[in-house]
């Protein structure tokens, strides 16, 4: 199991060492959430912030677009050379050409996936990405909780996986904690992404440890 602490529940007011703090307690990745305020009802943070964050990091960063205009994010973002970049299926008319773009720029390519969204509306791009990113609640903002009835759209996503020879990573996103980790690697995740479970926690390398 690969962990990724969510920024988004980071405290910003102390990014640097927060992320120092996760990278020397055992993180994998950075998920780093990219808000504009139109696809969902918050703003994040834009490529200043995700620059300092990268200088501050010692491991890769996931960005996670949740936007409207993804492909003029995808530019904005990309000069940061972050690991994945995920957009939404949702807001994207033509994702086949943006998966694309997004490997011509040296990033790996990731969609990522509303609770209420099926896996079968992206089957036919399964064979283009690195990484399909499951939200496990409705996104916009940290603490929310986890919703199990996501649980049977990533065994059906793994299932596809196997079906068709295919080895992209599956990402869930939201609620994440030892409560439901186990439950989660058996339902075939191989990426958890945490932020108020490991940035609440007294111990971020005791939380990230419990994940792993």
């Amino acid at each position: 199991m690969l962990v990724a602490p969510s920024l988004l529940s980071a405290d910003f007011g102390n990014l640097d060492r927060d992320v120092k703090k996760v990278c020397e307690s055992g993180a994998d990745i950075i998920h780093v959430d990219v808000m504009d305020g139109h696809f969902v009802p918050n703003l994040t943070i834009g490529p200043p912030v995700v620059s300092a964050v990268a200088k501050s990091s010692t491991k890769p960063l996931d960005i996670h677009l949740m936007v409207q205009n993804n492909t003029f994010f995808v530019e904005l973002f990309a000069p940061l050379k972050p690991e994945y970049i995920s957009f939404h299926i949702e807001e994207e008319k033509h994702p086949h050409r943006l998966i694309q773009r997004i490997r011509e720029l040296g990033i790996k390519p990731a969609i990522a996936l509303n609770p209420h969204s099926r896996v079968e509306d992206i089957e036919y791009l399964l064979s283009e990405l690195e990484m399909v990113l499951i939200m496990s609640v409705n996104p916009g903002f940290g603490g929310q909780k986890f919703l199990p009835a996501v649980l049977k759209k990533i065994e059906k996503l793994r299932d596809m996986r196997i079906e068709l020879g295919l080895d992209f990573l599956i990402e869930v996103d939201g609620g994440v904690s030892d409560k439901n980790i186990d439950v989660l690697k058996d339902a075939g995740v191989d990426i958890a992404v945490s932020g108020s479970y490991i940035f609440g926690h007294k111990s971020p390398e005791e939380a990230i440890r419990s994940l792993k």
